[in-house]
């Protein structure tokens, strides 16, 4: 009798234990790709930045982003995140200012659709001259 409980004591801490390690390792994966996907909008962000006021202008709706650029040495690591882009028109200001949205999305281990989301405003002549010429007017 005492062998039998201590064989099921022993048994319901291994699988416990078994079952925290994966919760473990699931959650591991989620930061991991978290912080990659911060890393993969920063970059596109850091991009689209450099850009000039005529290469924003002329992005238009919601595109997908080539990410074999951002992950030239590891192609599958490429394929597991999707980066869409959108840039429309700021209400009021058509020509002037336009709002980027940059989503980034993957599937992490146990199946489940993750994303995370930066958002700006690229004016036409840099923020400063926005505020101070457009807006006063």
């Amino acid at each position: 009798m005492e062998v039998t409980m201590a064989t099921f004591v022993m048994a319901f801490g291994l699988s416990t234990s078994i079952y925290t390690m994966v919760r473990g390792f699931k959650t591991l994966d989620v930061a991991r790709n978290i912080t990659l996907s911060s890393q993969v909008l920063q970059s596109e962000m850091e991009r689209l930045r450099l850009m000039d006021w005529a290469d924003i202008a002329s992005l238009t709706g919601t595109s997908t982003v080539d990410l074999s650029s951002v992950f030239s040495d590891d192609a599958a690591l490429a394929a597991r995140f999707t980066l869409n882009r959108t840039v429309s028109d700021v209400a009021g200001k058509v020509g002037e200012m336009k709002e980027i949205i940059l989503q980034v999305t993957w599937t992490a281990v146990d199946g489940r659709s993750l994303s995370r989301q930066f958002r700006t405003y690229y004016a036409k002549d840099g923020l400063y001259d926005y505020y101070y010429t457009l807006a006063r007017s």
